[in-house]
């Protein structure tokens, strides 16, 4: 159980890129990041306005000298500093991803990046082999699966107590943009821009964190090919509100993932079962302490978070005895604290350590790309399977 107790001698020194005054995310990346004093925030690029962007750094604690105009200035000055910054978050929108992350990598930074990573997979192959080269970590914020019960589905898989994966359903279809949103909010607007979000709205959005939580529940799972159909079902919108995937595996599993924003009452709607020849599970994130456990002619079970049956990976990261809820930031302060604990590896050269480590990364973000890249390519050619090694 994480009780607020050190995991490295000193903590990491970091900076935000965005995430400045009106961002939701960027108060779930600072919340997470400090909560058990793993990361100092000592710098900031917060707003694409400088003024505004100092006055916000002011206001949150970081000294006014060192709240930059931009993230090109910020890193040329802290690089000045012995106490300059080692790592930064980019919380910007799409298109500037993979532009800021090449910088920051080259800048000797440790990343942690808000998905998709980038807008193609080259790019993405290259940012991941810049952060092999340069021996830097490079995190990505799927933020969900630092659940606790996550893992212990991931563990159960593992275990075999479900048996031979036969089905995985994923989904994460939401109703909060079931109308023209982005005509009012700033912050919704730039992502149904093609120039800004990339060639993906929803799949880019929110489907890449319904993807990663089966890969990782599910590794030992291949996509050999998927068909994919997508449509924009609020008029005007350039991007897609709602998309549905198939997916064949290598082993001759089966997949379906369904993105939405559009699912009219569904205040999130992220779901995943697992279907195995013995037994499936199911886990909600809106009723995050619990896993849906059901083996054929028995009664469904319902696992709690933090009860004594469950396996070690899953008690690990509680951070409040069984009874009580965990939410989303409890979630993301286990993933922030794993960046920690792999950027103080990396910084100590302790590259042993980091080959069995798990956090979620490049390589995963570049997995999320590429599956966007797939999905357009079968959806623009009119809904066709793809190969996805081609």
């Amino acid at each position: 159980m994480i009780n607020g107790e050190r995991v490295i001698e000193n903590p990491i020194r970091w900076a935000m890129i965005g995430g400045g005054r009106g961002s939701q995310i960027g108060y779930i990346h600072r919340s997470s990041a400090t909560r058990d004093r793993n990361f100092m925030l000592v710098a900031g690029a917060f707003d694409i306005d400088p003024e505004r962007g100092k006055e916000f750094g002011v206001n949150i604690g970081v000294d006014a000298e060192r709240c930059y105009p931009d993230y090109q200035t910020m890193f040329q000055e802290e690089a000045k500093r012995e106490d300059g910054i080692q790592a930064v978050s980019i919380a910007t929108p799409n298109g500037t991803h993979y532009e800021i992350s090449r910088a920051a990598l080259m800048a000797g930074l440790h990343v942690i990046c808000e998905k998709p990573l980038c807008f193609e997979a080259d790019q993405a192959r290259e940012l991941e082999d810049l952060a092999r080269e340069k021996k830097l970590v490079f995190g990505v914020t799927y933020g969900y699966t630092g659940h606790q019960m996550v893992q212990q589905a991931k563990e159960m898989v593992a275990r075999g107590d479900l048996g031979k994966i036969r089905i995985v359903q994923m989904q994460f279809a939401h109703g909060g943009c079931n109308i023209a949103t982005e005509a009012n909010n700033a912050a919704q607007k730039w992502r149904t821009d093609p120039k800004i979000a990339g060639p993906s709205f929803i799949l880019g959005d929110v489907g890449t964190h319904a993807l990663y939580l089966g890969e990782l529940i599910c590794p030992e799972l291949e996509i050999e090919s998927l068909l994919c159909t997508k449509q924009s079902f609020v008029e005007g919108r350039q991007l897609e509100d709602n998309a549905f995937v198939l997916l064949n595996y290598k082993d001759g599993a089966k997949g379906t993932l369904w993105a939405s924003g559009v699912n009219c009452g569904s205040m999130h709607g992220q779901k995943i079962r697992v279907i195995g020849e013995k037994a499936s599970i199911e886990w909600w994130n809106e009723r995050p302490n619990q896993l849906r456990y059901e083996v054929q002619g028995e009664p469904a079970c319902v696992m709690e978070r933090g009860t004594d049956y469950l396996y070690g990976e899953a008690l690990e990261e509680d951070r409040i005895g069984g009874g009580h809820v965990e939410g989303l930031f409890e979630s993301w302060s286990n993933l922030y604290r794993r960046f920690a604990i792999a950027m103080d590896a990396a910084n100590r050269k302790d590259y042993e350590f980091l080959k069995d480590f798990w956090y979620p990364n490049v390589h995963d973000g570049a997995r999320g790309v590429k599956f966007i890249e797939k999905c357009v390519e079968s959806a623009d050619e009119g809904s066709v399977w793809v190969d996805y090694e081609k």
